[in-house]
């Protein structure tokens, strides 16, 4: 049985851990409001970028450009798609641990999405030092010059990260890009990670109806022709969506992140109270050994004085 000080010991430790654990759950509190207002302040532009991508697409019938197909490509009775080439997957996880299984969530959607692809060789652009680790280590054709974390995620970062894919895109040596990140609901469900592509764009994935599609058409004209436009605005596009899942993602990580703290905080608690009892049981339990040990020391010396009184009185 432990000791009254290796007890202390560990209900001290125990307390330290929790204040730590409690000052993370505090930081996380604060990054989320932080990281919801400067997407609140962005949103309303890239929503706006959206809707004219989404006019363009249905203005720009059998227009060549490179971003945009008509129609997706059927598969052939092997189930493999029609076209060939690599499929870019940027990936966002967190720097670190101790959010849950936001991290391992982010992994399953990416290889299930490889999977589902069947593509003959991917390419990951991963965002953040715990995926980017556990791809390395895992062998899974992480591209090693792409190295960028998802702390505090900026614009700036954004636009960097959407130039590095959208030049591989152009290049050819990829033929899809897609992107996998933790869409943020509210702080008590989390997020879910989610997989959408983002290259290249499909008329039939914008179905509009047959009303909206007479509106764009009569009030929107662009110069000097929608194609040019299109190829112009699409990198724009891409960098916003980019900016939003990563913010998101952090969002969503630093909510996984209060969770998981305070959950580490409610069974810090309940190991406190345990802790407790089993202190006051193991100190109650070495007083009354200490009373029993004195109280039988007394009569011992009380037996051997009656012993002693009784030899004196003999003649």
């Amino acid at each position: 049985m432990a000791t009254t000080k290796e007890i202390k010991n560990r209900i001290k430790s125990v307390r330290d851990t929790q204040k730590i654990t409690n000052a993370m759950y505090l930081i996380s509190s604060t990054k989320v409001t932080k990281a919801k207002r400067e997407l609140e302040l962005t949103r309303p532009y890239f929503e706006m970028l959206k809707e004219q991508m989404v006019s363009m697409i249905h203005l720009a019938d059998d227009v060549k450009t490179d971003y945009l197909i008509a129609r997706r490509p059927a598969e052939d009775g092997d189930g493999e798609a029609a076209s060939q080439g690599a499929v870019g997957i940027i990936v966002i996880t967190a720097d670190k641990g101790l959010c849950g299984a936001y991290n391992q969530n982010v992994i399953k959607e990416t290889q299930r999405l490889i999977q589902d692809e069947r593509a003959g060789s991917h390419k990951l652009y991963v965002i953040g030092e715990y995926g980017r680790h556990w791809f390395l280590g895992h062998d899974s054709g992480i591209d090693e010059d792409f190295d960028f974390t998802n702390m505090e995620p900026t614009l700036d970062r954004a636009r960097e990260i959407g130039d590095y894919v959208i030049e591989d895109f152009d290049e050819g040596r990829i033929r899809k890009l897609y992107i996998v990140y933790t869409t943020f609901q509210n702080g008590l469900t989390g997020g879910a990670p989610q997989s959408t592509e983002l290259l290249p764009f499909s008329k039939e994935d914008y179905a509009l109806d047959s009303e909206d599609e007479k509106q764009v058409s009569e009030n929107t004209e662009y110069l000097p022709d929608v194609v040019t436009v299109f190829d112009s605005i699409v990198p724009s596009y891409i960098k916003g969506f980019i900016y939003s899942a990563m913010v998101e993602s952090f969002c969503s990580e630093q909510s996984a992140r209060m969770t998981a703290m305070d959950a580490a905080n409610e069974n810090a608690e309940e190991l406190l109270s345990s802790l407790n009892l089993e202190y006051n049981h193991v100190r109650q339990g070495a007083i009354t050994q200490e009373i029993t040990e004195v109280s039988a020391g007394s009569r011992a010396q009380k037996r051997a004085k009656e012993i002693q009184k009784s030899r004196n009185g003999r003649p």
